[in-house]
């Protein structure tokens, strides 16, 4: 699929605001409601977009630390990998996993309580799979995260 600029116009709208009516966000992209739906639609199908979801306050939940968890394998095989990555889904607390370049393989973004409740998931991190070295870097503050993505709109 291609994207025009009323596609790009209508996905900034829906990063800003996921819970607009079909109405509210055809008025915004200055299209009529039925053509406005059916590119949503489209889009969706084509899995451009991939969701709606919420944006969550993390301390209101009791998950204020966040710890960047970078790793080592000592093995790079595909059976390593496989088995570490599978391990790694099953873990609630890891909110993302990025195979990374450098000096680590893994880079896990963990939310947790506390620094207790890091320990007690560090322990589990350290049992993973193959896992070798791990290094933590603690999060101070957010200075910018879960933003829109840098949609290019064609002129």
């Amino acid at each position: 699929m291609k994207l025009d600029g009323l596609d790009y116009r209508i996905l900034d709208q829906l990063q800003a605001n996921g819970r607009l009516t079909n109405v509210e966000l055809s008025d915004k992209v200055n299209l009529s409601p039925s053509p406005c739906l059916r590119r949503v639609k489209q889009l969706e199908e084509e899995g451009i977009i991939l969701g709606y979801r919420a944006s969550l306050n993390r301390v209101a939940l009791d998950l204020g630390m966040t710890v960047f968890v970078d790793l080592r394998l000592g093995h790079h095989g595909d059976q390593a990998s496989s088995q570490f990555e599978a391990s790694v889904l099953a873990m609630p607390n890891v909110i993302s996993c990025y195979l990374v370049s450098g000096t680590a393989d893994y880079r896990l973004e963990v939310v947790v309580k506390d620094l207790q409740h890091y320990e007690l998931l560090l322990r589990q991190i350290q049992m993973l799979p193959f896992v070798k070295d791990i290094h933590s870097n603690f999060v101070i503050r957010a200075v910018k995260g879960e933003s829109p993505l840098p949609l290019n709109t064609p002129t």
